[in-house]
């Protein structure tokens, strides 16, 4: 299946080197581009993403903005890869907490950007937990109190969810905890909605600024 993206940056020389990597890929298709963070939420709307990558830092409006207006908007939103200079950006922490899947940083290599397309398009596990878990260390929100979901995760939930922030997939964490893919997809949803996040990568920060998994 291709996998269809929007490239969204202010500088087209940065887009131009993002189109010349992924078209060189069989099963990767550049459907649209915007220099300005509405025009990416425009062309977003139109042209039905699978993936976008985000810059955070854009004219109108930001990439943070943008993200949380792309997810509000459609019943079936892409996911948003935000594409930064600088790795312990606030901005990119930020971006993670409106609904980003995850990040990269634009000295990437090609293959690392080939591979964090394909696999936030095709899996359910969390991009560069080792990064995330920096970010939140630097950024996180000081907590002075777990809040009221904490409490209500069952010992099976808290399991999966800091197997979630290790980065495991579905199927990793059901060969782990000994228990079918469908009990684990059900552990999942019951994280995400106790939690009042959208996807693995926001549930986990939102643990990490709750003091359930430790940042350090």
């Amino acid at each position: 299946m291709t996998i269809r993206i929007v490239l969204a940056d202010d500088e087209r020389m940065v887009r131009t080197a993002l189109r010349a990597i992924l078209s060189a890929e069989p099963d990767l298709e550049v459907v649209g581009e915007a220099a300005t963070g509405a025009e990416a939420v425009s062309v977003v709307r139109e042209r039905r993403p699978d993936v976008v990558l985000m810059d955070v830092r854009m004219p109108e409006i930001d990439g943070i903005r943008a993200t949380e207006q792309i997810l509000a908007t459609l019943d079936e939103p892409p996911r948003v890869i935000v594409v930064t200079t600088f790795e312990n950006d606030s901005y990119v922490y930020d971006a993670l907490r409106a609904g980003a899947a995850g990040f990269l940083l634009k000295r990437a290599e090609a293959d690392a950007l080939v591979q964090a397309v394909r696999l936030l398009a095709h899996s359910d596990t969390l991009l560069f937990p080792s990064a995330v878990r920096s970010l939140a260390a630097e950024h996180a929100r000081a907590c002075p109190a777990p809040p009221p979901w904490v409490a209500r995760l069952t010992c099976r939930e808290r399991e999966v969810l800091r197997l979630m922030a290790q980065g495991l997939t579905n199927a990793e964490i059901a060969r782990r905890m000994e228990v079918g893919a469908a009990t684990v997809k059900s552990h999942v949803a019951a994280v995400l909605a106790k939690t009042g996040t959208r996807d693995r990568t926001q549930a986990v920060i939102a643990a990490y600024e709750a003091g359930f998994l430790n940042a350090r």
